[in-house]
């Protein structure tokens, strides 16, 4: 690969967070999860409770639509989808800093009905799934989002306890009622794997936590302090990472931390990442930890934009950077 060289994975570290899932929380997951924010911002989680049959029917169903021809793939395509922000999008219909991904996929959040206040009251974002017609795709879709939902708590509380803070923490403050975004990526074979076209070029991610299923391929990479590493499969195990409003929330103690993707195995490549959100209308506080100060590190940012000088709801956040990624849709869903 003609980019900079990677060094081990050992600095991704692997954290066993059955105490988490069962609530028998421990101090020494509190403490792992706290080196790992502070050090990469970036760890495996293990023992997570997610059934593997499930993530496999999730993946044989994923792989079964990618492998339709894009007008099938296209009846589900993201105008339909409204202001709620769902649904296809082909090779190249996402940006990243303004270049187009090499990347397909499918948006999903929160299932909510015409009765639901936010959809009523007309909340982008919120709203009806767009689900292709493959039998047993929405039962299965719908699943794993509550599963992971409950697993994404777990881990915040992990987050919370590392902090010193309560274990529900988050939840009382800005998760009672998270905003769910979850999404399935197609990386098809890169013509050119030496070329410096990426599936995904250099971002954070913008809320709480993702928390991101890959298949066996590789080709995630994060950058640290010593450079870019690679972030390879484990099996059964998530790979999660902090967003920028963790970063907002601990005045850069815990960093958001940029990551890309690159497919060099000669084969399609599926990833599947959950992200795990504050309440679209929460306002973020700094917490007050002690003897912290605020790092902003605007300038060495991949967007040049501060986390910490941000005012407005988590809305008002991701709404300004979704808009970036899809500028042909946001007249006519913002």
């Amino acid at each position: 690969m003609a980019t900079e060289l990677t060094v081990d994975v050992s600095q991704i570290p692997v954290i066993d967070i059955s105490s988490l899932v069962s609530d028998n929380r421990l101090d020494t997951v509190a403490n792992q999860i706290r080196q790992a924010c502070c050090d990469t911002g970036f760890f495996y989680i293990v023992e997570h409770g997610v059934d593997q049959g499930l993530q496999n029917r999730l993946e044989q169903l994923s792989r079964q639509f990618f492998a339709q021809d894009l007008e099938t793939k296209m009846q589900i395509r993201m105008a339909l989808g409204g202001r709620a922000w769902r649904g296809y999008f082909p090779v190249g219909g996402e940006l990243t800093n303004g270049k187009p991904d090499l990347k397909e996929g499918i948006y999903f959040g929160s299932e909510l009905n015409q009765t639901h206040p936010a959809v009523q009251a007309g909340v982008p974002m919120h709203g009806a799934n767009l689900f292709p017609d493959i039998p047993l795709f929405r039962e299965i879709i719908l699943e794993y989002l509550a599963v992971m939902t409950q697993l994404g708590h777990a881990v915040m509380a992990g987050i919370a306890l590392s902090l010193n803070l309560e274990a529900s923490y988050f939840r009382d403050r800005y998760t009672t009622d998270p905003l769910i975004l979850f999404r399935i990526f197609n990386y098809p074979p890169q013509s050119n794997p030496q070329g410096q076209s990426w599936g995904v070029g250099e971002h954070t991610d913008y809320g709480l936590l993702t928390i991101l299923k890959q298949d066996d391929l590789g080709g995630l990479q994060v950058k640290t302090k010593s450079g870019w590493i690679d972030a390879p499969p484990i099996a059964n195990s998530f790979v999660c990472n902090i967003g920028d409003m963790l970063d907002r929330l601990t005045g850069g103690l815990y960093r958001s931390t940029p990551h890309r993707v690159k497919n060099v195995s000669g084969r399609s490549r599926l990833s599947f990442p959950f992200f795990f959100d504050p309440n679209f209308n929460a306002e973020l506080h700094p917490i007050e930890i002690k003897g912290a100060i605020v790092d902003d590190n605007k300038n060495e940012r991949w967007d040049k934009a501060s986390v910490h000088e941000f005012r407005g709801t988590y809305g008002d956040y991701v709404l300004n950077k979704v808009a970036k990624v899809f500028p042909q849709l946001r007249q006519e869903v913002f």
